[in-house]
């Protein structure tokens, strides 16, 4: 089996997870960022302080590139380099901000649909056989979701208990004839071209469509990192603006570790063109109020928040995924974080960094 892993977006929230585990496990990573989340979301969002724990922490076997995923010719001469030594390889850069890429068309599709394609091209050529694992994301569903019959409780909007989808969303709803956000839509021709390239030339490509992704890892900016972000406002007593829904939207939340132990599970027996909905399901979810609830609870801290009465454009309403599909295929896969322990981690790693 060889013995590298290429991942993308290395010093972020799931790139550097993923870096820790594989390293881990006796494999040499190939680290490929270059803190485009810094141009992104200014100082909050750069990456390079993960960058630089990553180094001291996993010393020699980490090597880091400084490519940028729309370099064709830099992607290219890298895999050429390496060739069959690599093993796997983990796509999570990106430009994840659906407020953000209405602000910069270009630059979002180039780097999420065009420097997808650039890594899928340069696999092919030089490692077809390593499993390919896309970070993808719910808002490939746009904002169909909004339209299930949702109740209005006390602290969340919820599904009604006999509904299909109550246990969560499943991969058989439809990515078409919604509204995505410009973000969901380049992230929709990156999510199906990774099947294509599954389906086509017959590479073994998983896409998981995450939920909330977070954990301590998370470089927590406004436009960019739910749980972290809200963490982050209440122990610094920052404001934080709460759009629309009554602060009751749900979101689901997968920790990191648990999210790359799926891709662990993945590697080690991989698919052609499968398609994962990824998140905290029924197991992990919560909603804005709830979350500002628990994060005060956890820190003893009043959280200060106010109101904005319209919602993000394509913000989800309620999410939660159905994990079913990925845990017929991998029944030894669980989970093991819900939102509280979540938060609880976030508040005692960021006691040095995040203080009013």
């Amino acid at each position: 089996m060889s013995s590298v892993v290429v991942v993308t977006g290395s010093a972020g929230l799931i790139g550097s997870e993923s870096v820790r585990h594989f390293a881990g496990l006796g494999m040499d990573v190939v680290g490929v960022d270059n803190d485009m989340r810094g141009y992104f979301f200014g100082k909050d969002g750069s990456t390079k302080w993960n960058l630089d724990r990553l180094r001291k922490e996993v010393g020699e076997r980490y090597t880091h590139h400084d490519v940028d995923i729309r370099d064709r010719d830099g992607l290219l001469n890298l895999f050429a380099a390496l060739g069959k030594e690599v093993g796997l390889v983990i796509h999570c850069a990106a430009q994840p901000s659906h407020d953000w890429a209405a602000r910069e068309p270009f630059t979002d599709f180039d780097v999420n649909a065009t420097g997808t394609l650039n890594m899928l091209e340069a696999v092919r050529r030089h490692c077809p056989t390593a499993p390919f694992i896309f970070t993808s994301t719910n808002k490939v569903y746009g904002d169909l979701p909004n339209s299930l019959p949702l109740i209005e409780q006390e602290t969340r909007w919820e599904l009604p208990e006999d509904h299909q989808w109550y246990g969560g969303i499943d991969e058989t709803m439809s990515i078409d004839q919604c509204l995505h956000s410009v973000f969901g839509a380049s992230k929709v021709a990156a999510d199906v071209m990774v099947q294509e390239y599954g389906r086509y030339f017959d590479m073994p490509t998983a896409v998981f469509r995450g939920g909330t992704l977070t954990g301590p890892g998370h470089s927590a900016a406004e436009l960019h990192g739910f749980l972290a972000y809200v963490m982050r406002c209440v122990m610094e007593q920052r404001q934080y603006h709460i759009y629309g829904y009554k602060g009751k939207q749900v979101r689901d939340a997968i920790h990191s570790s648990d999210l790359v132990s799926a891709f662990e599970a993945f590697y080690r027996a991989p698919r052609v063109a499968e398609v994962y909905n990824m998140g905290g399901g029924r197991y992990s979810n919560c909603s804005v109020l709830e979350a500002f609830q628990l994060a005060s609870e956890i820190t003893g801290l009043e959280a200060r928040t106010d109101y904005v009465e319209d919602n993000r454009i394509g913000d989800h309403q309620w999410w939660i995924s159905g994990l079913s599909r990925f845990q017929a295929h991998y029944p030894q896969w669980k989970l093991t974080y819900d939102v509280p322990a979540i938060l609880r981690e976030m508040y005692e790693a960021n006691q040095d960094v995040w203080k009013a």
